[in-house]
Parts: C-alpha cells; sequence; structure tokens
C-alpha cells in the first residue's frame, strides 16, 4: 500500500477520529487471480496491473507455504496480512488500535450473496455483531 493511502487512514483516524478502517477483500479477486497466474506460468501483466499484481504475490506465496491453494483461503490470507501490514506501517494507527480508539478489521465478501465474514479483527473489544 502506498503512502497516500496510509495518509488517507490516519486522516481519517487520527483528525476525524474514525473509529474503524475496514480492509474489504472480495471473492472473484482479480489480482489475487492475476498473481496466482503469473506465480504459475510466469505472466506477468504489464502497466500498474503489475504493481498490483506484485504487492498480491507475497500473501499468493505465503498461503501456498501454509498448504492453502484455494481462492477463498488466499483471499483471507491477503486480508489478514494487509491489516498486519497498515498496523506495522502506522504508529499512529497501532497506538489508536492499542488504546481502544479505533479497531481494524478485515472482512471478506461474496459478491453474489452479499455476505461477508471477518478474516482479522485488531482492536475490537466485544464480539463482532453485538450493539452496544
Amino acid at each position: 500500500m502506498g503512502d497516500e493511502v496510509l495518509g488517507s487512514i490516519e486522516y481519517g483516524t487520527g483528525v476525524l477520529e474514525a473509529p474503524l478502517v475496514v480492509v474489504l477483500g472480495h471473492d472473484s479477486c482479480g489480482a489475487i487471480g492475476a498473481a496466482y497466474a503469473a506465480l504459475d506460468d510466469g505472466a506477468v501483466p504489464g502497466g500498474y496491473i503489475r504493481d498490483v499484481v506484485e504487492r498480491v504475490t507475497p500473501s499468493v506465496l505465503a498461503a501456498r507455504a501454509a498448504g492453502r491453494f484455494q481462492a477463498d483461503e488466499i483471499l483471507a490470507d491477503h486480508v489478514r496480512n494487509t491489516v498486519d501490514k497498515l498496523l506495522e506501517r502506522s504508529n499512529l494507527l497501532t497506538e489508536r488500535v492499542e488504546t481502544g480508539q479505533t479497531a481494524v478489521v478485515g472482512l471478506c465478501y461474496g459478491l453474489a450473496d452479499g455476505r461477508a465474514h471477518v478474516a482479522a479483527a485488531r482492536g475490537v473489544h466485544r464480539p463482532v455483531g453485538t450493539t452496544s
């Protein structure tokens, strides 16, 4: 993720005091499919698509190394990795999570049924789905 993305998230949480950051992945993700294909056949797309594939490839490699080869498993790994990377790179976000001011939740969204499931949750101090 680029510095501009981190800056936007830090502005939202640090200045606007947003209590939640959501990392949303979805099934049929073209970036994961392209990274998977690039690893299998060596064909890396050009232009800025290549940049996206390069950013997703570490998650695909880690999933494969852990024995996960299904697209939904790889997606969940990538969402978790992205949540962790946000917290590794942003001291402000990490501090807000540690003090309970902000939560970071990674979701995997199903395009066909509109359902999402939690892949990662940092800073959530009550069960997901509760309201008070």
